[in-house]
């Protein structure tokens, strides 16, 4: 049976833009899977605004994480890349996420070197760690891997933010030195900062798009000519879900009916009430 890290490898390898939504539970995974998409990315962010109503200030729990990432990878066939923070403490505890999260079924963890307690990569008040710290977070997380954790090593830097887009780059060189499979420099903040980092640096690189955050949003032909192989929307899908639930709840508050929402056969389905039915029928 080929697994879902498997599977990530192989299109991975495979020619063209991995474009990626974010998803934030169980339900937004699934819609992101009935959509075509051919995996997914589990937004910390997102999961600490869902499950918490709090920022993405370090708040949020591995346990917490894990267990909402267990639901996603559950509800779905798609390889699922899930948000490990800063791996929640020393080279051990790294190596305890890497492995937790492969066993919730996730085909890739990202990994950051930023100072508990982080920050979404957009915002203010980001620091990280120094590199010796930064590379050692990294080694624990691959030998996680060879010692056999089923899972994909992202590794994140946020040192452009506070280093210089220098230190950024020679970060990512180094992780991929030290086996990740892939790395991630957050927020550069323009087209030119993109394509060096792609230029300097080897391997699978993944582009992060915000609306209106640091990095500009280039079509995706152009960001696969620069180099990038993934392209990741991790926050499209509760941006538009909030600004639908503003939207109906003002609806329902002048008095009005809801309107703007699909029907409740489509809403039954979503949520699999058929195959639930037909499952049923067949125990009868």
């Amino acid at each position: 049976m080929v697994s879902r890290t498997q599977v990530l490898r192989a299109l991975l390898a495979r020619p063209g833009l991995l474009v990626m939504p974010g998803c934030h539970d169980a339900l937004s995974a699934r819609l992101a899977e009935e959509a075509g998409f051919d995996s997914a990315f589990m937004s910390g962010f997102a999961v600490s605004a869902t499950r918490l109503a709090l920022p993405d200030t370090g708040l949020i729990s591995y346990g917490e994480l894990l267990e909402q990432g267990r639901n996603i990878c559950g509800a779905v066939s798609i390889p699922i890349f899930g948000d490990g923070d800063t791996g929640f403490g020393n080279a051990l505890n790294v190596k305890r996420t890497v492995e937790g999260y492969a066993r919730a079924g996730f085909a890739c963890v990202m990994l950051e070197d930023q100072v508990a307690p982080k920050r979404c990569g957009h915002t203010q008040g980001k620091a990280v760690v120094g590199r010796a710290e930064a590379a050692l977070r990294i080694r624990a997380a691959v030998d996680a891997r060879e010692e056999g954790a089923d899972i994909l090593i992202m590794a994140r830097t946020d040192a452009r933010a506070t280093e210089g887009l220098d230190e950024a780059i020679a970060r990512c060189r180094l992780f991929r030195e030290l086996g990740a499979d892939m790395t991630f420099l957050e927020a550069p903040e323009s087209a030119e900062e993109m394509r060096r980092y792609c230029g300097e640096v080897e391997g699978p690189k993944m582009a992060n798009l915000i609306e209106r955050g640091k990095t500009p949003l280039l079509p995706h032909a152009e960001l696969e000519a620069m180099g990038y192989k993934i392209a990741v929307y991790p926050l499209a899908p509760l941006g538009a879900a909030i600004g639908a639930m503003r939207e109906v709840l003002a609806r329902i508050g002048r008095g009005g009916r809801p309107g703007g929402t699909v029907d409740f056969e489509a809403l039954k389905a979503a949520v699999g009430f058929p195959g639930y039915y037909a499952e049923d029928e067949r125990y009868r």
